[in-house]
């Protein structure tokens, strides 16, 4: 029987699923649900300094290519977390806290206080490509910006440091380079592309509140597998490969391409929460198939091609 099992930078997963950022990870009733439901962790979504009340709805939709999102940061501020956040230890498996900054300060503010939450792990993110002051849109996609933040966050917290990093850029291995000597302990990859827009034609408007949204889905999954495939030969720390896995042979795919664990976001959309469990269960069938026993087995098979 082909065993899903993996450490993740010293966090015991019993298969490579986890909640990506910014996907129901509001609360702690619907990460524990995601947990139930197949997630062997989980990952908040994504907490400012300040109170953000987020773009105007629509924040999603979609089209036949994939989804558009642009939510844009609405969360309670980092103040305001710790009735949700404050008390994880019977979660059910890891809780990883997504944080979000305009800049140094911001970040190293969030760091402190973090520190204090009930976090295993942190992911910072660097890379939304459609909030004004944030990611991409604020210059945060630089190598300098990337190894500075990424270092004033694992000095103020001790907690792993998961660094999630933008398809849009060109010089994505330097970025991930750079997250690897500043300290982070594992990449990933990616953040939602674009931004892109989608215009009703009947009221000739952008259909999105905020206009814009980063895109995300089967159409984004061919750019993650690529980026997950450059990094994977450029740094030695793990990948959590992100965009656009919806089925067993996706997750097989980004896996091969490099990937430790596997950031599951806008499947939870198209198949249902229950999302992880099958794509384990269809993960496992094709190993069974091919004969691979461990994720190790696979990992990374796409370069020794």
């Amino acid at each position: 029987m082909a065993d899903l099992s993996l450490k993740l930078c010293g966090l015991k997963l019993e298969n490579p699923t986890i909640l990506a950022s910014g996907i129901m990870g509001t609360s702690r009733a619907s990460m524990t649900y995601a947990i139930k439901n197949g997630a062997a962790a989980v990952t908040t979504k994504s907490i400012s300094v300040e109170k953000r009340k987020g773009h105007p709805a629509p924040i999603i939709v979609t089209y036949a290519g994939g989804m558009l999102n642009s939510v844009g940061y609405s969360n309670p501020g980092i103040d305001n977390v710790a009735d949700e956040f404050g008390d994880l230890q019977n979660a059910g498996a890891p809780v990883i806290g997504s944080l979000t900054g305009r800049d140094e300060n911001d970040f190293a503010i969030l760091a402190e206080k973090a520190a204090a939450l009930d976090f295993e792990a942190i992911e910072i993110v660097l890379s939304c490509p459609h909030t004004p002051g944030y990611g991409t849109m604020a210059g945060l996609s630089t190598p300098e910006k990337t190894a500075a933040i990424t270092q004033i966050v694992k000095q103020r917290c001790k907690k792993p440091l998961f660094v999630k990093l933008s398809p849009n850029v060109m010089g994505l291995v330097e970025l991930a380079k750079a997250a690897e000597e500043a300290g982070a302990d594992a990449i990933t990859a990616v953040n939602t592309a674009g931004p892109g827009m989608i215009i009703d034609i009947k009221s000739r408007k952008p259909v999105l509140g905020g206009r814009i949204g980063g895109l995300s889905g089967d159409a984004l999954r061919p750019i993650a597998v690529r980026c997950v495939y450059d990094i994977y030969e450029a740094v030695s720390i793990p990948i959590i490969g992100t965009g656009g896995i919806i089925n067993g042979e996706h997750a097989a795919e980004m896996i091969m391409a490099g990937a430790t664990a596997l950031g599951i976001g806008s499947a939870v959309y198209y198949r249902g929460i229950d999302v992880f469990k099958k794509i384990c269960l269809e993960l496992e069938e094709f190993m069974e198939s091919e004969g691979i026993s461990s994720l190790a087995q696979m990992r990374g098979a796409a370069h020794e091609a």
